[in-house]
């Protein structure tokens, strides 16, 4: 049985899987699987180009172990994720969408909504204590983890870094809730305190937070002067140790805190970009990129060294995209831009959803590859499962995404015929175009985006008009029509939210409803 027929069968009870032993998984040879991932970066905040030509941000960024990674494998040049960490990383985890689990806006704590209000918007109960899978839990979408699956099958799984899966004191912010065997670092904060080692991380010197956002697990580094970045990949490589003679192949989610917030100097690095000339904030952020490709690097010579590289699967990919909002100038400087695509993070707009993504799958992809296609984090789900030999699986909901394994071999298109679809029902806080109240959908090249509040709607070709320059929702508006049909009865179908109206309590119009 498999995902891509969604002939899936659901439970309503306790998962039901029959492990496979640790020898019978290593007797198969199943591929070892490393997924890393990082926070808010942006499509172009690489020197690895993703689109057809050079930017002036590929020129500005050193990501030499990006490239590397890339000639080796595939890279995807319209992957997507979720505009906001939290929607995507469960979508991630339990294949969703973000519209059927209801984790639309970011989570902290219990109970507590992470939306700013409004005047005049009143928003939906969106589940903001993330998800979990146990019952019983209000404000929180019961789902299967694929890692709980890998875990079941035989595999070893390893979490470092960031989780923000569920709000504090939920299930849910503990990654082993959701089978990751060792969790290092992983909580429910969606970002550093700080990454400076100097500052305890977030601590005060008899060890209690200063923050929500503290990172935790990594007090033999407090006042060492060791970067978070770096912290974190020494803490993933010792796990790497203790895991290679367990039997077991192993799965790591490398899931840093870099790039997020706040842009603290990386002084391995820092110089470097001031020599050529950005300015502080611009040079903090571009350590913070390099500081991140090192650990990619770091852990790629560590496969080398123990002979793993051959049987190892590398997926690297962002939760969102990088910042790019109004609110987000500092002292006068833009510290981060996404050009060619428009916005950043929060929006529904190119540069909020589209990432970079490359896989190494040792021969599986066609080295310096490109797979054009698109495809969106929930599709991580049936992907990864299928790389790991893992096709018989019960899930607690249905399974959104589509394996993207037939377009790395070349079998198939999963992508043809699709829609893809946000539900952002939400106020982040930041403005900016393309935030806060809104959905869209991507179906072929075209691309409708819809906003609740106002009823206005905009068409894009994105193959033409990839930063969005061209509203053409006027000059077509039978697809218009078309999109807003297909936008609104697949949200309805998946029963999504939507906010209404506080003058009169009644619900926001769906699109194709206006």
């Amino acid at each position: 049985m498999t995902v891509m027929n969604k002939k899936l069968r659901y439970l309503s009870l306790a998962l039901a899987t029959v492990p496979a032993t640790a020898a019978q998984a290593q007797e198969a040879g199943r591929p070892n699987i490393i997924l890393f991932m990082v926070d808010d970066m942006g499509w172009q905040d690489t020197s690895l180009p993703f689109w057809s030509e050079r930017t002036p941000n590929n020129l500005k960024y050193e990501t030499p172990n990006m490239e590397a990674l890339a000639a080796e494998g595939m890279q995807f040049t319209q992957a997507y994720a979720s505009s906001i960490s939290s929607p995507s990383r469960c979508s991630l985890i339990t294949g969703m969408n973000a519209a059927r689990h209801r984790v639309t806006n970011w989570t902290l704590e219990k109970d507590k909504t992470t939306d700013l209000e409004s005047d005049s918007i009143l928003l939906p109960e969106w589940n903001y204590n993330g998800i979990t899978q146990d019952a019983g839990i209000p404000h929180t979408f019961r789902a299967t983890s694929f890692v709980q699956l890998l875990k079941d099958n035989g595999y070893h799984t390893i979490h470092c870094g960031k989780a923000h899966l569920g709000a504090i004191d939920t299930p849910g912010a503990d990654p082993t809730h959701f089978g990751f065997d060792v969790n290092i670092a992983g909580h429910a904060g969606g970002g550093p305190a700080t990454y400076l080692s100097e500052r305890n991380f977030g601590y005060d010197a008899d060890g209690r937070p200063t923050s929500l956002f503290a990172i935790p697990g990594l007090e033999k580094y407090w006042g060492s002067g060791i970067f978070a970045t770096e912290a974190l990949t020494r803490e993933a490589l010792a796990a790497l140790d203790r895991a290679k003679g367990n039997g077991k192949p192993f799965f790591l989610y490398m899931a840093h805190y870099a790039v997020h917030i706040p842009i603290d100097r990386d002084v391995r690095y820092f110089g470097k970009y001031k020599a050529k000339g950005l300015g502080d904030k611009e040079a903090a952020y571009a350590s913070l990129v390099e500081g991140m490709d090192k650990s990619l690097g770091d852990i790629m010579a560590w496969l080398d060294r123990n002979g793993l590289k051959d049987n190892t699967i590398i997926i690297f990919m962002s939760d969102n995209g990088g910042f790019a909002t109004a609110s987000l100038w500092r002292d006068g400087e833009l510290f981060h831009q996404n050009a060619p695509l428009n916005c950043g993070k929060g929006s529904l707009y190119e540069g909020g959803i589209r990432e970079p993504m490359i896989i190494r799958w040792p021969g599986v992809t066609a080295p310096g590859s490109k797979c054009n296609n698109y495809v969106i984090i929930e599709d991580f789900f049936p992907s990864i499962l299928e790389m790991a030999e893992v096709t018989d699986y019960n899930t607690l909901s249905p399974i959104d995404g589509r394996s993207f394994v037939p377009l790395i071999k070349g079998t198939s298109d999963p992508s043809k015929g699709r829609m893809l679809v946000w539900n952002y029902p939400n106020i982040w806080g930041n403005s900016g175009p393309g935030i806060n109240l809104n959905c869209a959908v991507r179906y072929g090249d075209w691309k409708l985006v819809y906003y609740y509040d106002t009823g206005k709607k905009e068409l894009f070709n994105i193959k033409e008009d990839i930063g969005e320059t061209r509203d053409l929702s006027s000059d077509n508006p039978r697809l218009t029509r078309r999109l807003s049909r297909k936008l609104g009865r697949y949200l309805r179908s998946v029963d999504a939210q939507r906010p209404s109206f506080r003058s009169t309590g009644e619900p926001c119009p769906w699109p194709d409803e206006k």
